[in-house]
């Protein structure tokens, strides 16, 4: 057995891979902020006490190449959400700045401090097999 396929490395590094996809969502949601009837997404938060299963995903599918890809689609490992963004703008979107860029700060952080936990795990176990 490996040492990152520990539980709690494992469930540390599918918690650095929610934060990567929620950020993509939440820059699509600026970048869009001024796109009319655009609602903003956000992923469902991440529970590890539920079962883990793959997330079934229906989307639409591509029946020729020349085709645009849908933006839709993610990663289909998390799923998405459109709560919250229920107040629309005189041009037809429902994104509020200051709501998406209080979402990617706290993102970063809590990012970071899920990539702090696992350098610093990874340190405690190199320390007790000794090589530090």
């Amino acid at each position: 057995m490996a040492i990152t396929d520990l539980p709690l490395f494992s469930m540390l590094r599918t918690r650095m891979q929610w934060h990567q996809e929620r950020q993509r969502l939440l820059s699509e949601n600026v970048a869009n902020s001024d796109t009319p009837n655009y609602r903003p997404r956000d992923l469902t938060p991440l529970q590890f006490d539920r079962a883990r299963s793959a997330p079934m995903s229906i989307g639409l599918q591509r029946t020729e190449a020349s085709h645009i890809a849908s933006s839709e689609t993610t990663s289909g490992r998390f799923q998405t959400s459109r709560f919250g963004g229920y107040e629309v703008r005189s041009a037809g979107s429902a994104v509020n700045l200051e709501d998406e860029m209080i979402k990617v700060a706290a993102n970063q952080m809590d990012y970071q401090a899920a990539t702090t936990l696992y350098t610093r795990s990874l340190g405690l176990i190199k320390t007790a097999i000794g090589k530090r």
